[in-house]
């Protein structure tokens, strides 16, 4: 058991290595942010799953604080039917320097609309990271849970995805 663990430990933390602390920058104001993203989308209680992409648009207002723009478009294929869907939202996000890591929180509101979905106005938190492996190129996780306005809290929905983003 404890050589599995040591493994899954050296598999997460060898890629850090590879990758020099040196290399990182940060953002300053007024710069731009593309990230591309492959996602999935998990229901409540993770029955239902579906894969997706993203692609995101910000700018940071200071060195911390970034807003923009995300979509995204999914399809889930089952034995009963094929679906097509997607989100479209805004977010805030407040990063903290951690030399190359850059951590972050922050929020997002939108809509989500498609086939399989039921329209609605959704809004939530979300956190995530950012490495960069380069002066302007950095890798990045982020985990979302949204919500629709007009139902329970708990009914929402988890939104993951693991990216490579450039600052411009």
């Amino acid at each position: 058991m404890k050589i599995k663990q040591t493994a899954l430990a050296l598999s997460v933390l060898l890629p850090s290595f590879y990758f020099p602390a040196a290399s990182y920058a940060e953002q300053e104001i007024g710069d731009r942010e593309v990230i591309l993203s492959g996602s999935g989308i998990s229901g409540s209680g993770f029955d239902t799953t579906s894969v997706a992409i993203d692609g995101q648009f910000g700018q940071f207002w200071s060195k911390a604080l970034e807003f923009g723009f995300r979509q995204n478009v999914g399809f889930a294929d089952t034995e009963e039917t094929s679906r097509l869907s997607g989100a479209t939202r805004i977010f805030s996000d407040y990063h903290f320097d951690y030399n190359a890591w850059q951590p972050f929180v922050g929020a997002s509101a939108g809509v989500q609309y498609g086939s399989g979905v039921n329209d609605a106005f959704i809004i939530g938190p979300e956190v995530g990271v950012k490495y960069y492996v380069k002066e302007k190129t950095f890798i990045t996780g982020r985990v979302s849970y949204l919500f629709d306005v007009d139902e329970d809290v708990d009914d929402g929905s988890t939104f993951y995805s693991l990216g490579i983003g450039f600052n411009f």
